[in-house]
């Protein structure tokens, strides 16, 4: 498998005795989804001015630690069609007032602790709802995809990382739930994305691993822990289904 196979998802206070973050780490895995209830068109509400979004230049990515000191990118980027969403909080114990600080600060571990050469998750969302560009994914100026609309590979779920989209909250929400303007802009950033690719927020879908060949069925909009053995997203996971309503209804208008 591609080094990409072997990137996972920070610690989430797991329920199981603590791992490494590497344990964690994700596979490819992007093919058709199968819905459980009719899809949205794809034209359906998009809402993606309904959130700031910053990009890797604004919270101040360091582009050069991607790259060997020969000047090999470490990480290559790799994109698949969307099959899924998947939620996450970062669960790291710690707090900065400036988030674009503590994004670099992930962006670092990511890079020289595990080594896996960028920031493992697509988009990323602080306390006061500011969206924030993850995984690198090119020039054509689409955050998390190429130009033709395609997901590129992140590293939040072992084994099932290719065509899921990773969307982590700062913080470690396992006792209090999200803030009111984060809830907000997941659920904004979630209708956009489901609108864009076509995803039922309300429906299931059919993983299908194509390097693998792993399938298991899987919400179309989840969390960490409907696919792995951990505590992640927190209290978010409860919010869930009342999550996935409020995606739906914003779909809808």
């Amino acid at each position: 498998m591609p080094p990409s196979d072997f990137h996972g998802a920070r610690s989430m206070g797991r329920t199981a005795p603590p791992v490494s973050r590497r344990m964690l780490l994700g596979a490819l895995g992007a093919a058709a989804a199968l819905s459980a209830v009719p899809r949205p068109p794809a034209a359906a509400a998009a809402t993606s001015a309904a959130y700031p979004l910053l990009t890797r230049a604004q919270w101040g990515a360091d582009e050069r630690l991607r790259f060997a000191a020969d000047g090999t990118e470490i990480w290559p980027p790799q994109y698949y069609p969307v099959q899924t969403i998947s939620v996450h909080h970062t669960g790291d114990n710690i707090y900065n007032p400036d988030p674009a600080a503590w994004i670099r600060s992930l962006y670092r571990t990511d890079v020289q602790v595990d080594g896996y050469g960028d920031i493992g998750y697509n988009y990323l969302i602080d306390e006061n709802g500011r969206v924030y560009e993850g995984r690198w994914s090119g020039t054509d100026g689409t955050v998390a995809h190429d130009a033709t609309g395609r997901l590129v590979t992140g590293a939040h779920i072992r084994g099932y990382n290719t065509g899921n989209i990773g969307i982590v909250l700062l913080g470690t929400l396992i006792d209090t739930p999200a803030s009111p303007a984060a809830r907000s802009a997941l659920v904004q950033l979630l209708a956009d994305l489901a609108a864009r690719h076509s995803i039922a927020p309300l429906g299931k879908v059919v993983y299908r691993n194509p390097v693998s060949g792993v399938s298991r069925p899987a919400p179309a909009i989840g969390g960490h822990r409907h696919w792995a053995d951990t505590t992640c997203p927190g209290t978010l996971f409860t919010a869930m289904p009342a999550i996935r309503e409020e995606v739906a209804d914003l779909i809808a208008g």
